[in-house]
């Protein structure tokens, strides 16, 4: 495959930091993508990724589909001189690992589950009488 046909990317992650930029083919899938992030994720963040699953990746403000290609997601951005793409990362455990049978992982939906559902008070309430106006 010829160099000039490489799309260069690179991927900014939650804190502003980036991994890249690397060459892929536009050929490539956004799995693949996703499968290298992992790979080259830096160990020193406090958020990490289990796997490819726990990545959404976003160009141009659409999330990226696995089975969609580079070349489908690359936006059109007209005449503008070839440079490198910059896709932002954000990673969501999926919703199965966060639950652990009943408990979730989250504190304050632990606080929601826990709490008593508050009775209705009614109360009586006069209301003016017209002729007294």
């Amino acid at each position: 495959m010829p160099e000039e046909d490489l799309v260069e990317l690179k991927f900014r992650l939650y804190d502003g930091s980036d991994i890249g930029p690397f060459r892929y083919s536009p050929a490539s899938t956004v799995a693949m993508l996703k499968e290298r992030i992992v790979a080259d994720w830096p160990k020193d963040k406090k958020i990490v990724p289990k796997g490819a699953n726990d990545i959404k990746l976003i160009n141009a403000g659409k999330i990226l589909e696995n089975n969609k290609t580079v070349g489908q997601c690359k936006a059109p951005f007209g005449e503008l001189p070839r440079g490198v793409i910059t896709m932002h990362v954000v990673v969501q455990p999926s919703l199965a690992k966060m639950k652990t049978g009943t408990q979730f992982s989250s504190p304050r939906l632990q606080k929601r589950k826990l709490m008593k559902p508050q009775r209705k008070i009614f109360v009586h309430v006069p209301y003016c009488n017209k002729t007294g106006l």
